[in-house]
């Protein structure tokens, strides 16, 4: 609510007020630039770091990771500096388009298109992979900036917003339940809920959802940690199961945190050194993937890991400021949403990593390995930087 009132604040209003003429600065925010910059060499040279080992051991060469990480970048990048460019209302034209194109992505992945890599269905096969998943955020973020902003009275009454997340809910339950892929499933819906908790001049309303939501997943916590429900019935309970005591677990469900957990205990302070870790030698699981963070650790120690957040909060920061002075709600929702997305997958990976809370496989933006995900988070870059190209200076 804070950031509509600012942004509801800024332009011609507050030009009246102040008796100046206000302009576009013209300039896309530069400091972002280069943090998203450092991330991607840095996650560049930590996933060849990781992956090496694993890659020779398959039988490719030790740069396989990193070549391919690195060609997702490219495009990932040229894609960014394209967005960045535009004038984001045009995404205006785009966002039922968008939605629908999600949705069909998803439902691909049940023909023969779809992919199975490491045991999960998740990916399409167009010629290179593609993870629906990634697509759908990017896609959700941009409709319902469109949509809040376009119907901005009508979501802050019950039916609207109950209209709002009924539409939430559809693309949600479907990366759910067609890819298994329960983390996306979350981030896509908390991207919506935000957006509609920011438009809204109620946040009480919002906060006792989030509360109450919360609660129940402390309470099926207990009943699982209590054997009222037996974790044999779910993968998922299962997972819970483990988190609450991974070394009852050591040699299933536990084994990869626990790898991940010595991982971050050895590297101390200032770490083994690059290139040093002894658990990527075939002990963490596709170290390159979900739990890099934990060889970032192990090399880098606790400086290196504290330093790699700092640019993570750095980055939101600055992505905070881009939605606070937007030039419209449209603007502020759509950076809003990129934030939002970078500040979930950021903290889920690095407390899945710690054993803060149960492995539900998502990646750390720009580090891990993954080509989908690097590329439309470079174009969800792309989009905040042209909304602050577009920010009024007195």
């Amino acid at each position: 609510m804070d950031t509509v009132r600012k942004v509801r604040d800024t332009g011609p209003v507050r030009a009246v007020r102040h008796g100046k003429k206000e302009k576009s600065n013209g300039q896309a925010d530069r400091s972002l630039i280069f943090i998203v910059l450092f991330l991607v060499v840095f996650g560049l040279i930590m996933i060849y770091s990781a992956s090496a080992y694993s890659a020779v051991r398959a039988g490719r060469k030790a740069n396989y990771y990193l070549m391919s990480q690195l060609r997702a970048t490219l495009v990932g990048l040229v894609g960014m500096a394209g967005l960045a460019k535009i004038d984001y209302h045009l995404l205006k034209k785009f966002a039922w388009p968008a939605y629908f194109v999600s949705l069909v992505l998803i439902l691909l992945v049940l023909t023969p298109l779809g992919m199975t890599i490491n045991g999960a269905r998740r990916w399409l096969n167009l010629g290179l992979s593609l993870q629906p998943a990634e697509v759908a955020k990017v896609g959700m973020i941009v409709f319902f900036s469109a949509y809040v902003s376009g119907n901005l009275k009508r979501v802050q009454h019950m039916k609207g917003i109950v209209t709002t997340i009924l539409l939430a809910l559809l693309p949600s339950a479907m990366v759910y339940l067609i890819t298994e892929n329960l983390s996306s499933a979350i981030i896509i819906f908390a991207i919506v809920y935000i957006m509609l908790f920011v438009a809204s001049p109620k946040s009480k309303p919002y906060i006792v959802i989030a509360g109450a939501g919360f609660a129940l997943a402390g309470f099926v916590v207990y009943i699982i940690a209590q054997n009222i429900i037996p974790a044999e019935l779910s993968y998922r309970l299962g997972r819970i199961k483990a988190w609450l005591d991974p070394e009852a677990y050591a040699s299933g469900k536990g084994f990869q945190t626990l790898q991940a957990l010595y991982s971050i205990g050895s590297g101390g302070i200032l770490g083994k050194g690059l290139g040093q870790s002894t658990q990527k030698l075939g002990f963490v699981p596709e170290a390159q993937n979900d739990m890099i963070f934990s060889i970032i650790c192990e090399e880098l120690g606790m400086f290196g890991a504290l330093a790699v957040i700092l640019l993570f909060v750095m980055l939101i920061y600055h992505l905070l400021m881009i939605a606070t002075n937007a030039p419209d709600l449209f603007g502020s929702l759509l950076v809003t949403g990129v934030m939002t997305h970078f500040a979930l997958q950021v903290i889920l990976n690095i407390a899945v990593v710690t054993n803060t809370l149960p492995n539900t496989g998502i990646t750390l933006p720009f580090i891990s390995y993954g080509g989908s995900s690097s590329v439309f988070l470079l174009a969800e870059i792309g989009i905040a930087l042209s909304v602050s190209k577009k920010i009024r200076m007195s």
